[in-house]
Parts: structure tokens; C-alpha cells; sequence
């Protein structure tokens, strides 16, 4: 027999305040949860609270290895329980959880010492979703020699879906690099100055690319929808030291271009198939 409307309301009305209790420290215990004493039933239900959190904790410092490294196991532990607290869970999706970590380290006042710790926080994050991106075939630079020289002016390039830019005042790519590959880790300073990184996953391995900051403008440019000449001229108008072919090679080296758009002919443009 199928249950009726409000048995089926009953239950979801149940399980919203059951997960809003755990989620929210201080939400009292829900109905449903029984033991011999008022005592028991918050002391059981604290148990689970606790574990969940722990659990919510663990997936944060999966997704952001590096800052756990750099602030130490503690620090990060404590850190992401208050991150839990603050920001519970909005979807079933484990995976999508944690993408305003990097916006709740620039506010966490003890770590403000640490002022390039949110954009270190936002590149392991934008590995993440790189990781979980769709998939699609990227191309080789060799497809560009399949383009009539006049029209290479009028192209648009669709960048992959994994692919992202992070740019940051600080050196956020040689922090990254060290606490990821290097056992023991350099030295380095804010004041090595500023980097961006391109994040690409062109197959199953996220790939992290340190950009010259007139190729980042560049190609922030061709992935907001600019032509390649546009984006050429507005980097050269930045500086003449605007190198092309560098930021070409590194664009599809890095396997950050799915898809070349022809130019789109002009009304009294004749074509022919």
C-alpha cells in the first residue's frame, strides 16, 4: 500500500530537522532519537553530531592537502571544524563540497598571518573541479596550421571545461609545487612575487601551469570570448614584450583548447562548400 501524503511529509519533515540538527551545533536533539534518559538522548545524538563533522573535516583536508601542510595538522583540524559549522553542506555531493573554503580562510582571523593562504586555498580548489570537469578531447597546436592565415585574426578559441586561471599577488604555483612534490620544502618568500596559474586536466591528470602574466591576460581574454587578434592586441597595448608563440605553446601544451571557432562570414561574404 502506498504511503499516504502526510506520512510521506511526516518523514521528509523528519529527516530536514534530523540533518539540520547535525549540521548545526545548536539545533537541539530531534524528535525520533529515543534513550532511557533526556541526558542519553543528547550524549548519543553529540556522538554522531561529532562524527559527522569529523567526517565533513576529513573531506576538506582531502580537497586542500597543501593547506594542511602549511598550517600543520592541528591548525587545519581546528580550522575545518569551524568551516563545517559555519558552512554545512548544500548538496548530497561530496565532491562539491568545500568551494567556499578559500572565501572563509581570507576571514578566519587566526590565520591572517598567512595572507596568501585563500589563493593557495582557491588553486587546490580549482584542481578539484578541474578533476571532476567534463570530458573532451583536447587539440594540438598543429591544428592551427589548418587555418587560412587571413582568418587566424577572427578565430575564438573554447577552452576545455577542466581549464581555469587563479591569479594571485603572491607565488602561489611555487608554493603549491613544493608542498606537493618536494619532500622537504623551499623556502619561499612573498616577496618572490606574483603568479598565475593554469589549471588544465587534458586527460586523467590535473596539470598545474605557472603563466607569464601577459599570456594569463591573453588567454583570460580568449576565455571570456575575444578573438584571437583582440586578445593579442590588448596584451601588446599592455607591453610589447607580449610573446605569441609562448603563450600559443603553453595554451595547448598544457591541453587547455577543445575547440577552434571559424571566423563568422559576413552577410555579403560568399561561401562555398
Amino acid at each position: 500500500m502506498a504511503a499516504s501524503t502526510e506520512t510521506v511529509r511526516a518523514v521528509g519533515a523528519l529527516q530536514k530537522a534530523f540533518v539540520e540538527a547535525l549540521l548545526r551545533p545548536e539545533t537541539p536533539v530531534p524528535d525520533g532519537v529515543s534513550a532511557a534518559t533526556q541526558a542519553q538522548r543528547v550524549k548519543r545524538f553529540n556522538v554522531y553530531r561529532n562524527n559527522v563533522h569529523a567526517s565533513l573535516a576529513d573531506a576538506v583536508a582531502a580537497r586542500f592537502p597543501v593547506i594542511e601542510r602549511l598550517v600543520g595538522e592541528e591548525f587545519f583540524r581546528a580550522m575545518a571544524l569551524v568551516f563545517v559549522e559555519r558552512y554545512p553542506p548544500t548538496s548530497p555531493i561530496l565532491s562539491q563540497y568545500g568551494g567556499t573554503f578559500p572565501q572563509f580562510v581570507d576571514t578566519f582571523e587566526p590565520a591572517q598571518d598567512l595572507p596568501y593562504l585563500p589563493d593557495v586555498a582557491r588553486l587546490e580548489w580549482a584542481r578539484n573541479l578541474a578533476y571532476h570537469a567534463a570530458d573532451e578531447v583536447a587539440l594540438e597546436i598543429s591544428v592551427l596550421g589548418t587555418i587560412p592565415p587571413e582568418d587566424l585574426d577572427d578565430i575564438r578559441l573554447r577552452l576545455h571545461p577542466a581549464t581555469q586561471l587563479i591569479h594571485s599577488p603572491f607565488p602561489i604555483v611555487s608554493i603549491w609545487q613544493t608542498n606537493t612534490h618536494d619532500e622537504e620544502v623551499r623556502p619561499i618568500g612573498t616577496d618572490h612575487g606574483a603568479e598565475c596559474a593554469l589549471v588544465t586536466r587534458p586527460a586523467l591528470d590535473v596539470l598545474v601551469t605557472e603563466l607569464p602574466s601577459l599570456s594569463a591576460s591573453c588567454i583570460a581574454a580568449l576565455s571570456a570570448g575575444d578573438t584571437l587578434g583582440t586578445a593579442v592586441r590588448d596584451a601588446t597595448t599592455q607591453s610589447d614584450a607580449f610573446d605569441l608563440a609562448t603563450t600559443l605553446t603553453l595554451l595547448f601544451a598544457s591541453g587547455a583548447v577543445a575547440e577552434i571557432i571559424p571566423p563568422v562570414p559576413q552577410p555579403n561574404e560568399r561561401t562555398t562548400l
